[in-house]
């Protein structure tokens, strides 16, 4: 019984169904009745899979078809069914004829993963890829008689990997090394230009001002002569670019009536345009326009349009690093000239400064070595406190302008072959007076070194002086131990402390110029901030290097290495080292004015001469004051000063040693320093208001800090007044006269009591990085420095 034609289409869905109304027998294939049995069986398979497949047969390569393949060819449906595929797919048989004869003259199938096709299914000639193969169709006899082909489209995938390439590109060529902007844009449209297919032409627009400026295109010289170079943004609507500065993306249409530009794998005209905003970190103020040519072979659907967003995504990226980058560059270049002008100010005002002091330093020293004409004792120790700090003014100026040498690059080391085990020893040997009167003990270990050892001997000077004057500083118990060894690889000077150790997180920063530990405990604040970075250069200078290890609350221990390969010499005559200079002798002096007795009377200090009176002519006399400064020398200039007004004065050398003064005998007035050790002035003040028993105690408030902050900051503290170093010893008079007079009026000055702060604990274990900034000078006939001799 033969089926009804209808029952063979019948599994075919909507395909099935146009096919069954269709008139066959005005095909190649004639009626349906006389199709050979072959056929049929092809017709079946093909209608039942889902998978898009077309069946070619005979010599006029009729199609037949199903659903699945129908969506592929688009508004090619339905009139391709029965005709010649070389007339539905003329445009692309170029690439499928070689493909379908191969399988029916071979018999053999053949399979493509990703067959490029020219279609025109949407309306334009489209790029569309396919997975094809194709495999001999055969009749009932066994001939070859067309073809099978089972096929998928993969154009959004071979398409969008294609992009992703592109963007991958684009963040290679970013990562590359960061340039200025405009190096950056080129190399940004030449990664886009090597993929036309995507992008036919692109051109990046940044904002300058008002102006929108072409700062790089691709795509040759047509596009470089249509695009608009620089152009007002209210003036740029031709292409988009306004709305597209003002934060819109903007389809752009009529190229070609613009630009003639092939483009695509057929070489179509550019039809359309789009132009995007670059977003910066203000959504409504884009870095500028991305306008990007769109392919004419591609449909401009969500996918390509959020390529596109990405694409300009990734250029805003790249231009605000490079962005970023310039600002980063010119604010470096910036700190450098302001180095290089702070290094020229610290090297010319420190050669101006040497020439008064030399003019000061003369003739104090002549008039203490003047034998002939001998000072009276108090103008003596007058003329001396002169000349101690001229002479220590002048050491804090060469160390200045050492490390201004050093940084600018015109440091140098001046080696020879020196006895570096005696001059380390001899060094050491002037502060031991000072350790030991600190109640420390001062070990020195320099055995002679086997080989030859060439250093300059002032720098050498420096690094010693400089570490103990800083171990010194920040020890309060136990030993200092200096010590000279060398290995095979290099010498080693180390100096070691059993002080209050260095917090691990500081170590980092200790080498660093002008840095300080907040809160650190130490015998005084004084200091440039520079010495343990003058250490490190001046190691560095001789070839070495320096490095540290402590614990907070154990110790510190600083290890000055120095490489044979820099210091060994072949043996020589050894250099003859005149001594120790004067600045290490400074050094050791001031060291030892930190150990002043805290609790000292300054009743037995010599009275200064008398100030003149204003006002209360007896509002000082018996006053009781209290002096906290951690100079030694001030202390005593202070000290002389009320005693000679008829007060009793005491000194200290912190604000920790005044609250435990304060607590056991209470002033009428504290006159303090600000920068101190431990406790500074200002805590002093704000823990003295913080008291019951001492919120009406006067305070005046000394500081070298000036300026209106820091006077409206010990104000704010409750401090009665704040006098600016240097001062006049009249006006210092007047000011205590009238914070007494004015503190017992406001404040009803209250009976003496303890103070419960007075026993506060010491801040944390830490290390100023300086102490001690050195220059070695040479000692004249009187024992006291040149003041003209040895800068560096």
């Amino acid at each position: 019984m033969t089926r009804p034609t209808g029952d063979l289409f019948a599994d075919g869905g909507e395909t099935g169904r146009l096919m069954a109304r269709l008139d066959w027998s005005g095909t190649p294939l004639g009626p349906v009745d006389g199709w050979p049995q072959s056929l049929r069986a092809a017709v079946r398979m093909v209608l039942s899979s889902r998978y898009p497949m077309l069946l070619l047969w005979g010599d006029r390569f009729t199609q037949l078809y199903n659903d699945a393949y129908s969506a592929l060819i688009g508004d090619k449906h339905p009139d391709a069914l029965g005709d010649d595929v070389r007339v539905t797919l003329a445009e692309g048989w170029d690439v499928l004829a070689p493909l379908i004869g191969e399988a029916t003259t071979t018999g053999v199938a053949s399979w493509v993963p990703a067959l490029r096709l020219l279609l025109a299914r949407a309306g334009y000639r489209e790029e569309a890829y396919f997975s094809v193969s194709h495999a001999p169709a055969r009749d009932d006899e066994g001939r070859t008689v067309g073809v099978l082909t089972v096929c998928s489209e993969v154009t959004d995938q071979v398409v969008g990997e294609r992009r992703l390439r592109l963007l991958r590109d684009l963040a290679v060529r970013d990562g590359g090394g960061t340039l200025d902007v405009e190096s950056t844009c080129a190399r940004l449209v030449d990664a886009i230009g090597a993929h036309p297919l995507d992008v036919p032409f692109a051109a990046i627009y940044l904002a300058d001002g008002p102006l929108l400026r072409r700062t790089a295109c691709v795509g040759g010289e047509p596009v470089a002569g249509a695009l608009p170079v620089r152009l007002p943004v209210s003036g740029a609507h031709e292409w988009g670019l306004a709305a597209a500065a003002a934060g819109r993306t903007t389809e752009v249409p009529g190229v070609e009536r613009r630009l003639v530009l092939p483009a695509g794998p057929w070489g179509d005209p550019v039809g359309r345009a789009l132009a995007l905003p670059l977003p910066s970190a203000e959504a409504d103020q884009p870095l500028g326009v991305l306008l990007v040519g769109v392919s004419p072979s591609r449909g401009l659907d969500d996918a390509y349009r959020s390529f596109f967003a990405l694409l300009a995504q990734q250029v805003a990226v790249a231009v605000r690093n490079a962005r970023t980058y310039e600002e980063e560059r010119r604010r470096a270049e910036a700190l450098a000239e302001l180095d290089r002008v702070k290094t020229s100010f610290f090297t010319n005002v420190s050669h101006e400064f040497r020439t008064p002091l030399t003019l000061m330093l003369g003739p104090l020293a002549d008039a203490l070595n003047d034998h002939e004409h001998p000072l009276p004792a108090a103008q003596r120790e007058r003329v001396d406190t002169a000349w101690r700090n001229a002479t220590r003014l002048l050491t804090l100026v060469n160390s200045l302008l050492t490390f201004s040498s050093l940084e600018a690059g015109r440091g140098h080391s001046d080696a020879r072959e020196v006895d570096l085990a005696g001059l380390t020893a001899e060094l050491a040997s002037v502060f031991r007076a000072a350790v030991e009167r600190a109640g420390l003990r001062l070990e020195v270990d320099c055995p002679p070194l086997a080989r030859p050892v060439a250093v300059d001997p002032v720098n050498w000077e420096r690094i010693v002086t400089n570490l103990l004057s800083n171990a010194l500083k920040y020890t309060f118990v136990g030993r200092i131990r200096v010590g000279l060894g060398a290995d095979e690889e290099e010498v080693r000077l180390t100096v070691a402390d059993t002080g209050i150790g260095i917090a691990e997180e500081e170590l980092p920063r200790l080498f660093e110029r002008f840095h300080r530990v907040q809160g650190a405990r130490s015998r005084s604040h004084e200091g440039t901030g520079i010495g343990l970075a003058l250490v490190r250069e001046l190691a560095r200078l001789e070839g070495g290097d320096v490095r540290v290890t402590s614990r907070v609350g154990t110790g510190t221990t600083f290890t000055v290495a120095l490489p044979w390969a820099a210091v060994g010499r072949a043996p020589g005559p050894v250099a003859e080292v005149d001594g120790v200079g004067c600045a290490v002798r400074v050094a050791a002096q001031e060291a030892i004015g930190w150990l002043a007795d805290p609790a000292q009377a300054a009743a037995s200090a010599p009275a200064g001469p008398p100030v003149p009176a204003y006002g209360a002519a007896n509002a000082l006399r018996d006053a009781r004051i209290l002096v906290a400064d951690d100079n030694a020398d001030m202390r005593a200039y202070l000290a002389r000063l009320l005693v000679g007004q008829g007060c009793r004065v005491r000194t200290v050398g912190d604000g920790r040693q005044a609250l435990e003064e304060i607590h056991r005998e209470r002033p009428d007035l504290v006159l303090t320093d600000v920068m101190m050790p431990d406790i500074d002035g200002f805590e002093l003040v704000r823990r003295l208001r913080g008291h019951a028993d001492t919120r009406g105690l006067p305070v005046v408030v000394l500081s070298a800090r000036a300026g209106g902050d820091a006077s409206v900051e010990g104000l704010d503290l409750g401090a009665d007044d704040y006098v600016v170093k240097p001062f006049a010893a009249t006006e210092l008079i007047a000011r205590v006269r009238a914070a007494l007079s004015g503190g017992s009026r406001a404040r009803g000055r209250r009976p003496g009591g303890p103070d419960a702060n007075g026993s506060d604990s010491p801040g944390p274990a830490a290390r100023d990085s300086d102490a001690g900034d050195t220059d070695p000078r040479g000692p004249d006939a009187g024992g006291r420095c040149d003041a003209t001799a040895g800068a560096v």
